[in-house]
């Protein structure tokens, strides 16, 4: 299961940092079809006029919360670090919450339905692993 981890981690931190390069690239949405959706976040979050004049913010924001983290989760499951599963069980439950934002600005997306999922995966194997570790 520390294999799958592994391989999990890194999946979710990749498509984070692809996520917001491709935010930065493009920070209009238009090439990649999320124009309407920057609409829906300057209708839903606080402070449009400063956050959201475009997704370059987003993308700082998506690497912050999933990336980093996850790529943080992943090293430390290859380190063998004694706080590895926990830092795992954070992170899925934070993929969670971020993807639970998502719908409430977006509503259902497959891609997002997605990434829930594989946060849920992630959440319930970091648990099962400090269970067995005990």
């Amino acid at each position: 299961m520390k294999t799958f981890l592994k391989i999990l981690t890194l999946f979710v931190a990749a498509g984070a940092f692809g996520g917001a390069v491709m935010m930065w690239m493009d920070p209009t949405g238009v090439s990649w079809g999320g124009e309407p959706m920057l609409d829906l976040l300057r209708a839903k979050m606080p402070w449009p006029d400063f956050f959201f004049k475009d997704f370059t913010p987003s993308g700082y924001v998506l690497l912050a919360v999933n990336g980093l983290p996850q790529l943080l989760v992943a090293i430390l499951l290859f380190k063998n670090h004694r706080l590895a599963y926990w830092a795992c069980l954070a992170c899925g439950i934070l993929l969670m919450l971020w993807i639970a934002l998502e719908w409430y600005i977006w509503g259902f997306v497959a891609l997002s339905n997605i990434f829930f999922v594989l946060g849920a995966v992630e959440t319930v194997c970091a648990a099962v692993c400090l269970k067995r570790a005990r």
